[in-house]
């Protein structure tokens, strides 16, 4: 289990789960695409333990009716209420319910990651680690910030059976339980240059970077099930801005200005390196087929209309270690350090009385 990942997982940073992030690569050398024609033909973001990876073991049944108080750590409940919310949090981040074949063990494992963040958080309090007021507030801050008014932020907060004082109480809590691992786990974690080496050598595969182009794009949207007229309007409007950009006009300003993909347009279009294989077919052949500079014509595709502007190809290669060196070294210590803090949380566990009641 990586506890720090679960401590983010309970966090209420998840009210706004709903507006998902772009997922970041978990090995070195990993990429991944930021256009929406990549998204074409991919199933959402599946909930953790989900078909596809390693075989589980055997789960014991979790019943279908959650009881009201699910566990106790040292005599502090862990309730339905409080399961359930981190469970929404955890779907709303997965982009999907759980599994139905896959509830016990997934259920189980949220079970085990609260208890976790119990156990830290309650040796915190024991410690006397201090979070500052202002610490707690730019935190809340920060969540209010993923909302557009105050009043979507309240209403989430009302989904999730959440009030502001519960919310700022728990994010407290959580930001001691992580200064508690920061100071306790954090100084004993070390990599050195032999690790890395050793770890380059022996997993070549992660250092493959397939054939890609640095592009950006304008995309005017064709809506689902558009009809003739829709769709004469949705290309008119892009023709339009492609003759802007054929007069040598600013593409990133106009991609602020203009294109409908939220993901991109804030960075003036910038989609990064995009690998073969991480679009759609029409979108790939436009992007692929361009020079450096060069700028597309009107590119077709399920998401609309995309203009197109190649910045740079690069060929297949791997990258070196030289290269490498940074990513590897903090993909390491993110290991060693997931695996020292449950270490820790072991020992924490192995002196604390943990009863599950399910």
């Amino acid at each position: 289990m990586n506890t720090r990942i679960a401590i983010l997982l309970l966090a209420l940073t998840a009210v706004a789960a709903c507006q998902k992030a772009t997922p970041k690569a978990s090995t070195p050398g990993a990429t991944t695409a930021q256009t929406p024609a990549a998204a074409a033909g991919q199933a959402p973001p599946a909930v953790a333990g989900a078909p596809g990876g390693p075989a589980a073991p055997a789960v014991k049944p979790v019943p279908a009716q959650l009881p009201d108080v699910l566990a106790r750590v040292n005599g502090e409940t862990i309730s339905k209420p409080e399961f359930e919310r981190a469970l929404r949090n955890l779907e709303a981040q997965a982009g999907g319910p759980v599994p139905p074949e896959r509830r016990d063990a997934i259920l189980r494992q949220l079970l085990d990651q609260i208890v976790a963040l119990k156990l830290l958080a309650q040796e915190s309090t024991a410690r006397k680690v201090a979070v500052a007021d202002t610490e707690v507030d730019a935190r809340v801050n920060q969540v209010k910030g993923q909302f557009p008014n105050e009043p979507a932020f309240t209403a989430a907060l009302a989904e999730r059976q959440m009030t502001p004082e519960k919310l700022k109480a728990d994010i407290r809590q959580q930001m001691q339980a992580m200064k508690l691992v920061d100071t306790e786990v954090a100084p004993t974690v070390t990599v050195g240059d032999a690790d890395i080496a050793t770890f380059y050598q022996q997993n070549p595969d992660k250092f493959q970077q397939p054939e890609a182009v640095h592009a950006a794009h304008i995309l005017i949207r064709l809506p689902e099930k558009a009809d003739d007229a829709a769709k004469k309007k949705a290309r008119a409007d892009a023709d339009k801005v492609l003759a802007q950009a054929k007069k040598a006009a600013d593409f990133a300003a106009l991609a602020k200005q203009y294109s409908q993909d939220s993901g991109s347009a804030v960075n003036g279009g910038d989609l990064g390196f995009v690998a073969k294989g991480q679009t759609v077919p029409a979108f790939e052949q436009a992007a692929f087929g361009l020079k450096p500079g060069q700028l597309s014509g009107i590119v077709e595709t399920p998401f609309g209309f995309h203009i197109i502007k190649s910045f740079e190809h690069r060929s297949a290669r791997t990258i070196p270690l030289q290269e490498a060196k940074a990513d590897v070294t903090q993909f390491l210590k993110q290991q060693q350090m997931q695996e020292k803090t449950n270490a820790f949380i072991e020992k924490l566990k192995a002196k604390a009385k943990v009863q599950i009641l399910i």
